[in-house]
């Protein structure tokens, strides 16, 4: 169709002409309101980003004289950022004469790897770096499939909740029943 004819058309039902595909021989036109297709275009953009996961790289400092209550706690976190999806990088700092025992900051990180290998693999091998030795842990599971579990466990405890809710309302309700009745007849 000639370009002429196609701005009338356009005109005379108040849409616009929209190039679709100016590559192709002719290009390609559509008769559209521009507005709402620029609209619809951002809301689908936006979808795409939302379901999208951007790794996060997590850090945990050790030193290689940890307490145990201590090791268990940093290993909890550990497990939750893994769980989370998220890639963990384990750095265990060396100060004074440590530095001369590097075997026991790769003893503790084969160990926490060990510990946690359910949830994550070892990424890059432990690593001396100066007076530090760095690990990283990467997770078994993708950002998106954490963050998925994550929304339907969710949902369970909210339909959970509000079913104890539902409980304690008709039991709130059974109660004052209960209490106004000996009012009544009395």
């Amino acid at each position: 169709m000639p370009l002429a004819k196609a701005l009338e058309l356009a005109q005379e039902y108040d849409l616009d002409l929209v190039e679709v595909a100016a590559n192709a021989r002719p290009p390609v036109c559509k008769l559209m309101d521009y507005g709402k297709f620029k609209y619809e275009s951002a809301m689908k953009a936006r979808e795409a980003r939302k379901n999208q996961a951007h790794t996060v790289i997590k850090e945990m400092k050790l030193r290689p004289k940890i307490d145990p209550h201590d090791y268990d706690t940093k290993k909890g976190h550990v497990v939750r950022f893994l769980k989370q999806g998220d890639k963990v990088k384990i750095t265990i700092m060396f100060r004074g004469r440590e530095q001369s025992r590097p075997e026991l900051g790769y003893r503790l990180l084969q160990r926490l790897a060990e510990d946690v290998q359910e949830l994550g693999f070892v990424e890059s091998n432990p690593k001396q770096d100066g007076r530090n030795m760095i690990m990283v842990l990467g997770p078994h599971k993708k950002k998106t499939e954490a963050m998925a579990e994550a929304r339907e466990a969710r949902a369970a405890y909210v339909a959970r909740e509000s079913g104890r809710q539902d409980e304690s309302d008709d039991e709130t309700a059974d109660s004052q029943a209960q209490a106004e009745a000996p009012a009544d007849a009395g």
